[in-house]
Parts: C-alpha cells; structure tokens; sequence
C-alpha cells in the first residue's frame, strides 16, 4: 500500500505542477494582452496553486514515513497540517486579488475592456481545470490522503473563476467594464470558500474525526466474526487522515487461560489489521462475557 500511495501521490504532484505552470504562463500572459484583469487575477491563483500542490506533496511524503520512537503511531497527520498551509496560502491569494480589484473600482481609469482572446482562453482554463482536478481529486480519494484532496479542491475552484472570466468578458465587450474588476472580486470569494472547506475537512483530520460511520459498524463485524467473540464494546476510531488506530473491548468467555485469552485477542487484530483498510493498528482489551450477569447476582442475592 505505501508503493501504491508513493506513486499515486507524485502522480497527483506532477500533474498538478506541469498542468499549473502552462496555465499560469497562459493566463498571465493573454491576461496583459487582452487587458483582462479578472484572467490576470486567475494567472496569480494558478500560480499559487503550483505552490500549494509543492506543499501538499512535502506533507504527503512527510505522512508516509514510518513510525518511530518520538512518533510511535506514524506521521500520518502530517497531511492535514499540509492542508491547513495551503488554506492560509488560499487567504493570501485571495486578500490580493480584492486588494487589485477594489482599487480599480474605486480609480475607474485603470479598468480596460478586455479583448475576446481572454474569454477563449478561460475556456480552454475551464476544460484544463476540469481534467487536472478530476484526476487528482480521484488519486487523493484512491489513496486517502487529505492534502492531496485538498489540492485538488483548490484547483477545481478555476473553474468556477474560469466560467466566471467568460461571462466578465461579454458583458465589458457590451459595455459594462465594470464587471471585468467584479469579477476579480467573485474569484477572490471563490477562493475564500474553498480556504474554508478546506480548512475545516483538515482539521477535522487532526482532531481525529472518524471518516465515516460505517467503520465502526466494519471493525464490529469483522472483530464478531471471530468464532470465540461474544461481542464488542467501546469503538474507539482515532482517525490520523490517512490510516485510523481503533481501541475496543472484546467479550471473551470469563475462565479462559491467559494464553488462549491472548491468542484471541491476536486473531481478532490480525483480522481488523487485514478486512478494514484504513486500520493500521488496534489495540484490544478482553472482557468477560459473563461478568455483568455475575455482577447482578451478586446484587440481586445481597437484597435478598
């Protein structure tokens, strides 16, 4: 699996970086020739997502190191940290796009009616984006890893800003001007949103939020599968954004032998370990199956 999520993950890295530096070179330059602000704004946005895929990587490669003796469960919320740097390079991007555009809406002079050549190629950004976001999101998903998703939502947001540099363009060509610096503001809000999802999914990931509910019912069902289970209590899932660490109780019969106790608890490890992907570890504690009816008994003949 670490194979398969090294190679996923440079996939993912790769792509975005080659797919983002002809964009940038694209955007900025058409951007000056059309007199398009909103299509140079959009050239700065891809430039930083060339940035933020560099950061998400680091935290990629980060996260797949092995676990040692100062991080004894592995490096794995590296990622989501990753994540949370690239939001903050979200909200840098954004602030400058709506520093530019506000001045030229306040200094009418600096606003230029933008050619159709900035239109032509905001379509040929949406088709790119569309691709390039697509594929990465689909890798970052296939390997869970959450900076390499959060890269890809960021670069799906330029196309939304892309869809919106065409419209900009028809209505400066008709006569309204105007919108072209509008539409500067509408990306910088469109990447303030993706800064907030963004950042909430990843912190998520550090607070150990449980991906998904239907893990405890998987680890359940594999650990009950194991013919001398009575039955679990207490799942604990202590998510780490790429792999989970599960705590649980097991209800073993109560006059079992320490060894056959432990042979148990092993094969139920082993077989979480093996069926539930995302666990790379679980730590099982035993208990009697038949202690809480002893337990009330011991009450039930105490009243008597």
């Amino acid at each position: 699996m670490n194979k398969k999520r090294a190679k996923y993950g440079k996939r993912a890295a790769l792509v975005g970086i080659l797919g983002n530096s002809l964009l940038t070179i694209l955007n900025m330059a058409i951007g000056i020739m059309s007199g398009s602000y909103a299509l140079f704004s959009e050239g700065a946005h891809t430039l930083s997502d060339i940035l933020t895929t560099i950061i998400a990587y680091i935290g990629f490669r980060i996260g797949q190191k092995p676990a040692d003796a100062e991080h004894p469960i592995g490096h794995g919320r590296a990622e989501a940290l990753a994540g949370l740097i690239i939001t903050i390079f979200l909200i840098v991007v954004g602030l400058e796009i709506i520093k530019g555009a506000i001045e030229r809406l306040l200094n009418p002079g600096l606003i230029t009616t933008p050619t159709y050549l900035a239109a032509v190629m905001a379509i040929i950004g949406i088709i790119t984006n569309i691709i390039i976001s697509t594929y990465i999101i689909r890798l970052g998903k296939k390997i869970n890893s959450p900076a390499i998703i959060a890269d890809g939502q960021h670069q799906r947001v330029d196309v939304f800003s892309s869809v919106a540099i065409v419209f900009g363009v028809i209505l400066s060509r008709i006569g309204y001007p105007i919108f072209d610096p509008i539409i500067g503001i509408v990306i910088s809000l469109l990447i303030f949103k993706t800064a907030i999802d963004v950042c909430r999914i990843n912190v998520d990931a550090i607070m150990g939020k449980v991906g998904s509910p239907e893990i405890i019912k998987d680890i359940e069902k594999v650990a009950n599968s194991v013919p001398e289970v009575y039955g679990t209590r207490k799942i604990i899932v202590n998510n780490f954004g790429t792999y989970a660490v599960v705590f649980l109780y097991i209800e073993l019969e109560g006059d079992l032998k320490l060894k056959e106790c432990h042979n148990i608890v092993q094969n139920v490890q082993n077989a979480i370990i093996e069926e539930v992907d995302v666990v790379i570890k679980a730590n099982i504690s035993p208990y009697p199956h038949d202690y809480n009816k002893k337990e009330i008994n011991i009450k039930k003949n105490s009243l008597e």
